[in-house]
């Protein structure tokens, strides 16, 4: 972001220039817009173009934070909404920890963020990439259809000033299609149908993948086509690039550092712990490029920056924002989230990946002489506890057997605790792929996983 400055820091600047003495105010302001296409049988099903802009503004007085925020920047809601964030002080529970952020010196990590080809992009090309993406989908094969073929794109300008001396705006943009196909097999008792997937992100639409994305939805779906309910036993799993990136995520939040002072985490008093096996490094990176959460500030407008979570097993740091910075006796790791203008920061990782192997999938199957390719899962988020680590799943995929994938297989969990899967995990692929997310995907062996079906 910073690279450009949003004309919103003259409205950031105006609110904060207003604070009173004993106060420290923030003004988050923003202005963005997204485009969602849906295409079915050639044909728009669903077409939305949003804009929106608004402000938020936080006042913290004697430990009390009062917020309120506007989805306008007209220049009296502006004063209505600093008014109202005053008012809200006063039923603030008095915190020792409020505050503002402040510069910690971190340089911004200058990065390209905002593409002019994908802002010009004719809405009548974005259709059209919709349409293409449907049509290779539903050709590759005669058992596959197409469900739905999207294309969705967002760009944003932000600021934010304070009383304590930040200062920062910017704006970026990015964008991706998906395809979801059913595949059909038999007729009357014996038909069955499976689902599949694929997708491609860019910073602009000419860096789509359309072909790959066809290719990978259309093989989703046709090979768990005959799928059976497997045998229950204990096994090693090779997971997806998709779920890995959802695993991913389930690891994170046990990584957030208000999960952590809350004692909602499995890590809580684990700094220096061995928590995986030796190879295995977690790094939350935004100031890389590729991943599509990119980003080279956080929510508070503090730069962004590659932290090392586990480093060859080891537990590193936790990421914080700097209120839960300040309750863990440390500084922020500038990984302060934001929804928007409506709320009021949060704490999350922002690009988390495994540093990949080098390896592809097939040759990770190939080591594998009992096992399991988890193509997908299902109620992840609920079938996991941060806190105790319990971890169980539905699935789908197919068996591996004398290092060939076989038979595929549905109706089944998988389950283990995230402590013991960390530490059974036995190679990380190179396949990396980068997502529409905040975590990115590769293949990931994981053994002595349960796999429960008849």
């Amino acid at each position: 972001m910073s690279a450009f400055e949003s004309e919103l820091q003259v409205v950031a600047d105006r609110v904060v220039a207003q604070a009173q003495p004993g106060e420290e105010v923030e003004a988050f302001v923003t202005r963005g817009g997204d485009t969602d296409v849906r295409i079915y049988q050639g044909a728009v099903e669903h077409f939305v173009s949003a804009q929106s802009e608004g402000v938020g503004i936080r006042v913290i007085s004697g430990g009390r934070t009062g917020f309120a925020y506007a989805g306008t920047l007209d220049e009296s809601a502006i004063a209505e909404v600093l008014a109202e964030a005053r008012d809200n002080v006063q039923f603030g529970e008095p915190d020792e920890y409020a505050a503002l952020a402040e510069p910690d010196g971190v340089a911004i990590t200058e990065q390209s963020l905002w593409n002019d080809e994908l802002a010009d992009y004719p809405t009548d090309d974005k259709i059209d990439l919709a349409k293409q993406l449907e049509k290779l989908a539903s050709g590759r094969d005669p058992r596959v259809r197409v469900d739905d073929s999207n294309y969705a794109d967002a760009h944003g300008e932000s600021a934010v000033a304070s009383t304590t001396g930040i200062r920062m705006s910017g704006r970026e943009n990015g964008c991706y299609v998906s395809v979801s196909t059913l595949a059909d097999d038999g007729e009357g008792d014996d038909a069955e149908t499976q689902t599949g997937f694929g997708f491609s992100v860019g910073r602009s639409p000419h860096e789509f993948d359309l072909d790959k994305a066809a290719r990978e939805a259309s093989e989703r779906a046709t090979r768990l086509l005959g799928a059976t309910k497997p045998a229950s036993k204990r096994t090693t799993v090779v997971l997806d690039p998709m779920v890995t990136a959802q695993f991913l995520g389930v690891i994170s939040s046990t990584l957030n550092g208000e999960a952590v002072v809350k004692g909602r985490s499995l890590f809580a008093e684990r700094l220096g712990d061995e928590v995986a096996a030796p190879f295995v490094t977690f790094i939350d990176d935004p100031t890389n490029p590729k991943a599509y959460s990119a980003t080279d500030v956080d929510g508070e407008g503090l730069a962004a920056r590659r932290n090392v979570l586990i480093q060859d097993g080891v537990l590193k740091q936790f990421v914080h924002n700097s209120y839960s910075a300040r309750r863990a006796g440390t500084v922020s790791t500038g990984n302060a989230t934001r929804g928007g203008f409506a709320g009021t920061p949060g704490v999350g990782c922002l690009a988390m990946s495994l540093v990949p192997g080098t390896r592809s999938q097939a040759e990770l199957i190939s080591d594998v002489d009992d096992g399991l390719l988890v193509q997908s899962v299902q109620g992840l988020h609920s079938g996991v506890n941060p806190i105790s680590g319990d971890f169980s799943t539905g699935a789908a995929g197919l068996l591996i057997a004398n290092g060939e994938v076989g038979a595929p297989v549905r109706e089944f969990t998988i389950a283990s605790t995230l402590q013991r899967m960390l530490l059974d995990i036995v190679e990380i692929g190179g396949d990396l792929d980068w997502l529409p997310m905040r975590s990115s995907g590769m293949s990931l062996v994981i053994r002595d996983i349960t796999l429960s079906g008849t």
